[in-house]
């Protein structure tokens, strides 16, 4: 009796929750333009420092990338991701900076990554603009210069033993979302 008890609790309440789950997930995949789904694919192919969950979350994060309609329009918003992304942590860094008690070591590291951040944010800017005028190789300087914002304002960090890294994510965010560019930029015709 136990066993029916446990079938008829299976069947009436678990699996309507699977499968209005399961109903989820294929109506979230069908919102999805296929193009973030191919141009994902490739690019996690492509490039080990992207994975396909984070290439298509981020693309899919921008308003009108359901109306992207080529590899073209995609690579622009994601060299915009990128530019998001920069003013963002720039923000968040002066933010951490306002606090009196920061120590001043990471205080120190803080100011560096300002100041790194302030410099790629013009450069990201011009990033755009060549993207826009088919200028890829110089989106591409422009963007790879990025990645090594990220990666110094990172390293500071790490000079430290033992110190965590208040912009670990941030770092690692601009980090995937600038390759997520470059190898989009790469994938475009010249």
């Amino acid at each position: 009796m136990k066993l029916e008890h446990s079938f008829f609790f299976f069947v009436f309440f678990f699996l309507p929750t699977l499968i209005a789950a399961a109903a989820y997930d294929l109506e979230e995949e069908a919102a999805t333009n296929p193009l973030i789904r191919e141009t994902c694919r490739k690019v996690a192919l492509n490039d080990s420092n992207v994975r396909y969950g984070f290439c298509a979350a981020a693309l899919q994060s921008a308003p009108n990338s359901l109306c992207a309609d080529s590899l073209r329009k995609l690579g622009f918003i994601s060299v915009k991701l990128v530019r998001v992304n920069i003013t963002s942590t720039r923000c968040y860094i002066k933010y951490l900076l306002r606090d009196k008690k920061v120590d001043p070591y990471v205080r120190s590291r803080l100011d560096d990554c300002l100041e790194l951040y302030s410099d790629a944010l013009p450069t990201v800017k011009q990033a755009v603009k060549d993207y826009q005028s088919k200028r890829y190789r110089d989106a591409n300087v422009e963007v790879s210069s990025v990645i090594d914002a990220a990666t110094t304002c990172e390293d500071g960090f790490e000079e430290k033993e033992g110190l965590v890294s208040p912009l670990k994510k941030r770092n690692d965010d601009v980090f995937k979302l600038s390759a997520l560019a470059l190898t989009i930029i790469n994938m475009l015709p010249r």
